[in-house]
């Protein structure tokens, strides 16, 4: 626990954000020569041949010129990509955010004190909402330590993101908006918003300037609760936010049309600390299978989740948890850090409650009841109609691998991560015959505001170490040094990535000068091989590692005829 607190009272969360360096834009040659690397495996010798004319054709022509514009943009910026990636990867997204777009993940205290047990869902939900609160306030008060590479501080910005933020749907752009400030900033909003059988409910969590109990928030919860089950079932608005996002803009508009006071609804969930959902299901789990409680987590009830909350913390009524998130504002990392702070909290209390019983004279929690008519109604129809026939495309397993974990890895001195990763290259070569394209996140936080940048580990090396493992007279020592050398190649590539050097978001950054310019999209771009490798968002195997505690994550592939592979390393288990 300690080392997630700031060590001392000098230490400021947000203290080194002014000083943290800029994100560099890479060597234009550089890039190319990685970039034709990674297309090897995907090419015959002709295709191979073809690539490379273009490649050097790029970079003795439109490719410099588009570099100097590219370095003279991040002259002025801090991080130049920043609202490149930001618009491309997620606010220009049509396609349906919720499910294509948010990552969610299911809570580990079953492995512990809280089992799946009925009648357990407000009481055990008050208690980890407690916890997250108290997280808030850690941030509020910047005393969450900084997180270090070494003694070298990662950006923080993402955490300004978990809580009181929301994406708003726009007609050809969404936005975000955060009504997070710290408390030498000023004021923060300091209410959470409740969905609850279609409906929705608004409480301050603050009472008399301080912190609710959680005997306390589980009154409040406990009169949503029975007004919800003694009473008709609400319309289920936050299902519209499952809807393609220019149809989910219109919607939202003419919603606004009908009655003033909608609007005024929508800013009280979107300003939220966050959204809790008291979900009806009670989801099948055990340390050793989380599938059905994943699936439920990222496609389970519409009309109790806000799908473009940065924060949705869902309660099943069997006491189990998780939570489902917009990514376009933080990356995972980010609920990691939470989850993990939640999770050990609840461990090191024995899943209880040990503070004051006392509950003080607090107002009951508001409504917020939308004004709706036929065609509201109809859109959330649609809206559910669309989202039910996407899920029932999507298979989710999530199994525990048991045999070892990287404490046997990293006696054999092989990165646990590295390790993965081939062995799932391996799998895919076996299953499909033929090597298969991979995004792998590597974390650029050393730099300003960083995200993330692309890790493609389909490699050269890998493949011919998979290639060796399908050859019968491929002996035991090949294989072995074959194995090495894709272990060392990818290592490299994970370094360089993190370091700033990696170069997809490089490639991406060039291509979007071009189209500022209005310049026509280079024949780089538009080369079969660009795809089949992989670029502009074509990767079979979309893949992330979720860290090395026990919080896990899922997200759904990129393509459609793809795997999402997101896995955690423990030491006795995968």
């Amino acid at each position: 626990m300690e080392n997630q607190l700031a060590k001392s009272t000098e230490e400021r969360t947000f203290q080194y954000q002014d000083s943290l360096p800029s994100l560099p834009v890479p060597s234009l040659e550089e890039s190319l020569k990685k970039y034709l690397e990674s297309v090897k495996p995907f090419a015959n010798e002709e295709e191979y041949k073809n690539t490379e004319a273009i490649v050097q054709k790029f970079q003795n022509g439109i490719g410099e010129k588009l570099q100097q514009k590219l370095l003279q943009r991040a002259k002025g910026r801090r991080n130049w990509l920043e609202e490149w990636w930001l618009n491309v990867a997620y606010l220009d997204v049509r396609i349906p955010s919720q499910l294509n777009v948010n990552f969610g993940g299911p809570a580990s205290h079953i492995e512990h004190y809280w089992p799946p047990k009925e009648g357990t869902q407000l009481e055990r939900g008050s208690i980890s909402l407690w916890h997250n609160l108290n997280y808030w306030q850690l941030l509020r008060k910047e005393k969450l330590a900084v997180e270090k590479v070494g003694n070298t501080p990662l950006d923080m910005n993402q955490f300004r993101m978990l809580f009181s933020t929301c994406k708003i749907p726009g007609i050809t752009r969404d936005s975000i908006i955060n009504y997070f400030r710290t408390e030498s900033e000023g004021h923060s909003p300091s209410h959470l918003a409740v969905l609850c059988r279609g409906r929705v409910f608004v409480f301050d969590v603050m009472h008399e300037g301080y912190l609710m109990t959680a005997p306390e928030i589980q009154r409040q919860l406990t009169y949503i609760q029975k007004k919800c089950h003694s009473e008709p079932n609400g319309p289920g608005v936050a299902a519209l936010t499952t809807e393609e996002r220019t149809r989910w803009a219109k919607a939202r508009e003419y919603l606004i049309s009908l009655n003033p006071e909608n609007l005024t609804i929508l800013e009280k969930i979107q300003s939220s600390l966050l959204v809790f959902c008291l979900d009806d299901d009670s989801p099948h789990v055990t340390p050793e299978d989380y599938s059905q409680v994943c699936a439920k987590i990222l496609n389970g009830d519409p009309t109790v989740r806000w799908g473009d909350k940065s924060y949705n913390l869902i309660a099943f009524s069997n006491g189990v948890f998780g939570s489902n998130c917009d990514h376009a504002p933080f990356d995972a990392m980010v609920l990691v850090k939470v989850c993990y702070y939640v999770d050990e909290n609840i461990l090191e209390n024995e899943g209880r409650w040990k503070g004051s019983e006392k509950v003080r004279d607090i107002p009951v929690p508001e409504e917020l009841v939308f004004t709706v008519d036929e065609k509201v109604l109809n859109d959330i129809n649609q809206a559910k109609a669309q989202y039910f026939k996407q899920v029932s495309d999507l298979q989710l397993v999530v199994y525990a691998f048991t045999s070892f974990g990287k404490k046997l890895t990293k006696e054999k001195q092989l990165h646990p991560d590295t390790f993965i990763q081939l062995a799932l290259q391996l799998a895919y070569y076996r299953l499909h015959g033929r090597p298969g394209c991979c995004y792998e996140t590597a974390m650029t936080r050393l730099f300003y505001h960083g995200r993330t940048e692309t890790v493609r580990p389909c490699t050269v090396e890998a493949v011919n170490w998979c290639q060796s493992m399908q050859n019968p007279s491929t002996s035991l020592l090949e294989r072995k040094h074959m194995m090495l050398e894709a272990f060392a190649k990818h290592n490299k590539m994970m370094k360089d990535c993190s370091t700033g050097k990696g170069f997809d978001r490089h490639l991406l950054g060039l291509s979007l000068i071009a189209k500022e310019e209005g310049l026509p999209v280079p024949e780089l771009f538009t080369d079969p091989l660009f795809s089949r490798s992989g670029g502009g968002g074509n990767f079979v195997l979309s893949t992330s590692l979720v860290g090395y505690l026990r919080v896990q994550g899922v997200m759904v592939p990129m393509v459609h005829n793809g795997y999402g592979f997101f896995y955690h390393i423990r030491d006795d288990r995968l």
